[in-house]
């Protein structure tokens, strides 16, 4: 029997999912044909689907017609839940695509007839309500041909010759047949078919199952099975959860079989889970299967880390939707609620609903969604209070916007600090329009390992990575791995990711960033006499059009506009053409921004301040790491440039590349031989990396007047004007655990107390704030101890925190340098080299536990010398406190003594 997984597909309102009933009471699956509208239809088994009379969640349904097994998909028709209905395409055989008769191809259909395009599905038309007035065949099939493709054929009339001639255009191969013998055979016509050459179009009425039968004929007859391999593969296409809470992997098997207890392996994460049950699903009931074959599709228990998109066995690489959420919103949670918490819960949700885009927002402590519509807002509302109970509201919603690049640049990325190596270089350029992040490899092995190679596409490909105007996520590149560098012995895998990130964040401070935002593409229908104010307004939002027709009192503009300025403007049409007039939108795809100045001035990005997003590199001399600035990475890179030009980031201000330092390595972080200028530059870095201030109490490097050596554009000398620091409030923070451990008395006792090395380390700590009067942080871990919230107390003098549950001290201690650095004189007492080099990188102060040891060593001996010093010993002897007479009576008494002692 031939196996067919066949997906419905429909603006909303079209009657997609009547059409779906009329399927299955035609071919016997069900005895009695539910209505959307008495609520009662087979596929809406979710309560508001039901109640607000629209498909949410995509469903399936089996259905036999003679000799084919058909697995039928009911898909979401309304916009917002369009990345619900895309899923759904990965794994489809054939598509029908339902048209409304009355309004004819709409804005979401050519949205629906695109991605049907990009999967490379076959498509069958079913034009539904045809027995409402006003509705005409040959003006729907001209239509048809103009707006979606000119080989759409009426299948209604199957055997006339003007059929065989509409065939015929399609290819030469056809053609050729239909001119030697009039027709053209059914194998032709199915070939035709499968390589999208021909869309057969069928006419009827649902509801009143006209012309469902010839479509359900026209499936069997003109349809064919695809040769599925002997390997086992399958396609994850979505993951739910059943009513007693047991998470179900959706698949398609597309090769070989899978039979129940089978351990499947995954690719992109490298794990191995067994196969509990397999159900065959049909509406809202299913079947235990002891084996799925080619062709089926199934839903599984027992897996776990699977996600939407995802190939197991052979079909080896991830699938992910060209639709993406584009409006922003902030979840607000009852007084009480613990966002964190709720976060980790949401995240469950999400990853059943890919449209569903949840972002943690550290900074503020918040939630926020990105989602497709206003729909989706009481959907997922009532969805998160049925399944979690609690009651949610959505803030203001924002646009989502992206970024891409408007030229090519290399990216390079360094990553050194002590025993430790990685460099990345990465090409950039600009992609395609909607063709998001096309990232591969051109390097030799002789260059960098292969193995090295693939950690850095895994490290590209495993995040969304923001851009550097407004921190949007990136899209519409080619990022291509040209070369790079690791040590046998030093390099680890983290390294490679340190050195990606870097890379590709150098790169992009290079590029002329070009910010876009989403377009919707519209239909905008008003009376012929509101034409000139719809143009206007239109011409106002930025938008493109061409006046499509005008007739019967109507016109017609179609075109494209930023979603931004359309989101409310079916309201004012509305109110222009007092209720006659209608906007259809669906989406474009992202463009560059209208306007993006004010955009960014409103969104006040800084890459600089993205400490998660450093494009600085770090690179090691004598044995310690020291930061780069990103516009002086090409100085210090230890592969050549892979741009003919030897292009560095100074190129983009104009200037001259400076030739980078000539330094051989042949260790990481050992030097063969370095110029005395290099070595004078080096320990200006390095030996005064932490220290902010000398002991005039001016910065290093600043005087009242300082001759550059640079030249304006006249060819004089600049002058610059440095002043001295204006002095701030001092803090000092102390990595707890990190200091108990690396000082032995404190070490030693932590071995048998560790309360009392801790008391210990507190009691030093107040006597040393006692001495230099700033104030003074101790942070200890608390991050194992489940449910354990941020605590902060105080000891006598100096504050002591002890983080909250999933937080080490050394994230505390970041966050702080990172909010404060530019207010305080913050110094950090750690010996933590990874926390040395991101502190460094916020402007503080460093102080490592051996030489913070012999500073509070230093400051106890120095308050002592004060103390004897204004004390002196003679104050307190015996002599100072007598009369002058009795020390007489003394010296004389001392004197006979000592005549005594004589004789």
């Amino acid at each position: 029997m031939k196996r067919l997984v066949i997906g419905i597909l429909a603006h909303v309102d079209a009657g997609k999912t009547t059409l779906s009933e009329g399927m299955l009471y035609l071919s016997g699956s069900i005895r009695k044909l539910g209505r959307v509208d008495k609520k009662d239809a087979f596929l809406d088994t979710y309560g508001q689907e039901r109640e607000r009379g629209i498909t949410i969640f995509s469903k399936q349904a089996l259905l036999s017609v003679k000799e084919t097994q058909i697995t039928l998909l009911d898909t979401p028709g309304h916009i917002d839940f369009s990345t619900e209905m895309e899923r759904t395409l990965q794994i489809l055989d054939y598509g029908i695509l339902v048209i409304s008769g009355r309004d004819g191809v709409q804005g979401h259909t050519l949205t629906l007839w695109r991605l049907l395009k990009h999967y490379g599905i076959p498509v069958f038309l079913f034009i539904n309500k045809m027995d409402q007035p006003d509705t005409e065949k040959e003006k729907i099939l001209s239509e048809l041909k103009s707006l979606l493709d000119e080989n759409c054929v009426d299948f209604n009339d199957q055997g006339s010759e003007a059929f065989y001639e509409s065939l015929a255009v399609s290819g030469e191969e056809a053609l050729n047949e239909f001119l030697e013998t009039g027709k053209i055979n059914r194998d032709n016509i199915r070939k035709l078919i499968g390589e999208r050459k021909v869309f057969p179009c069928f006419f009827g009425s649902a509801l009143k199952l006209t012309g469902v039968e010839e479509l359900l004929s026209g499936l069997d007859f003109y349809t064919m099975q695809k040769n599925y391999p002997d390997e086992f593969g399958a396609r994850v296409y979505k993951i739910t959860r059943d009513r007693e809470g047991s998470r179900l992997t959706h698949i398609k098997i597309t090769g070989g079989t899978l039979k129940a207890k089978e351990l499947l392996r995954g690719k992109e994460e490298n794990w191995g889970e067994k196969v509990n049950q397999i159900r065959i699903y049909s509406g809202d009931k299913f079947e235990l299967a002891g084996e799925a074959v080619a062709g089926e599709v199934c839903a599984v228990t027992g897996l776990t880390r699977t996600f939407a998109g995802e190939g197991l066995g052979y079909e080896r690489k991830a699938v992910y939707p060209e639709l993406s959420p584009v409006i922003c919103y902030a979840l607000l949670l009852p007084e009480g609620c613990d966002a964190a918490f709720m976060y980790s819960k949401l995240k469950q949700l999400e990853e059943e609903e890919p449209q569903l885009h949840l972002i943690w927002d550290e900074q503020n402590r918040e939630i926020k969604i990105q989602i497709m519509g206003q729909v989706q807002i009481e959907v997922y509302r009532r969805l998160i209070q049925e399944r979690f109970g609690v009651d949610v509201d959505f803030g203001v919603g924002s646009i989502v916007y992206k970024e891409t690049i408007g030229n090519t640049v290399e990216g390079v990325g360094h990553f050194e600090p002590l025993r430790h190596y990685a460099e990345v270089h990465l090409l950039l350029e600009p992609g395609e329009q909607g063709s998001g992040l096309e990232i591969s490899a051109d390097c030799s092995e002789e260059i960098l390992a292969k193995n090295w190679q693939r950690l850095v596409l895994a490290h590209l490909e495993e995040r969304d990575h923001k851009g550097v105007l407004m921190g949007a996520p990136i899209t519409d590149m080619k990022i291509t791995l040209k070369a790079g560098r690791a040590h046998q012995k030093h390099t680890e895998g983290g390294d490679f990711r340190q050195a990606v990130y870097r890379a590709l964040r150098q790169g992009l401070m290079q590029a002329e960033n070009i910010l876009l935002e989403p377009y919707y593409e519209f239909v905008l229908e008003v009376p012929e006499s509101a034409v000139g104010r719809a143009m206007t307004d239109l011409d106002k939002m930025h938008g493109s059009f061409t006046l499509q027709n005008t007739g019967s009192g109507q016109a017609v503009l179609k075109g494209m506009a930023p979603m931004a300025v359309l989101l409310d403007y079916q309201k004012e049409v509305t109110a222009y053409t007092k209720g006659t007039g209608h906007l259809y939108c669906s989406m474009k795809g992202y463009y560059p921004c209208h306007n993006t100045q004010e955009v960014l001035e409103k969104n006040a990005y800084n890459p600089a301040e993205d400490v998660e997003n450093p494009a600085d590199s770090v690179f090691c001399a004598h044995g310690a790491g020291y930061i780069v600035g990103w516009d002086k990475v090409a100085e210090f890179m230890h592969v050549e440039s892979c741009l003919k030009d030897n292009f560095s980031a100074n190129d983009v201000n104009g200037t001259t590349p400076q030739k980078r330092m000539d330094v051989k390595k042949t260790d990481a972080g050992m030097s063969q031989w370095m110029g005395q200028e290099e070595a004078d530059d080096i320990i200006k870095r390095t030996f005064y990396a932490n220290r902010k201030e000398i002991k005039s109490g001016i910065n290093i490097g600043w005087k009242k007047r300082y001759k550059s050596n640079k030249v304006d554009e006249h060819g004089e000398d600049r002058i610059r004007d440095y002043h001295p620091s204006v002095k701030k409030e001092k803090y000092l923070l102390v990595d707890g655990y990190n200091i108990i451990f690396a000082w032995e008395e404190l070490k030693e006792l932590a071995k048998s107390s560790m309360d009392g090395a801790r008391g210990k380390l507190m009691d030093i700590l107040c006597n040393y704030q006692a001495i230099k009067k700033m104030n003074l942080i101790v942070v200890f871990d608390a991050y194992r101890l489940e449910g354990h919230p941020t605590e902060i107390s105080d000891y006598h003098n100096i504050h002591v925190v002890f983080t909250k549950e999933a937080e080490t001290a050394d994230q505390y201690i970041e966050k702080f340098a990172h909010e404060n650095s530019r207010r305080y004189e913050v110094t950090v007492a750690t010996s933590d080299g990874l926390e040395q080099i991101i502190i460094t990188g916020e402007g503080c102060q460093l102080i490592s536990a051996r030489e913070f040891q012999e500073e509070i060593q230093r400051a106890s001996g120095q308050i002592m010398e004060i103390f004897r010093s204004t004390n002196r010993k003679e104050n307190n002897s015996l002599s100072f406190s007598l009369s002058p007479e009795s020390m007489e009576e003394i010296d004389a008494f001392h004197e006979a003594y000592q005549r005594s002692q004589n004789r």
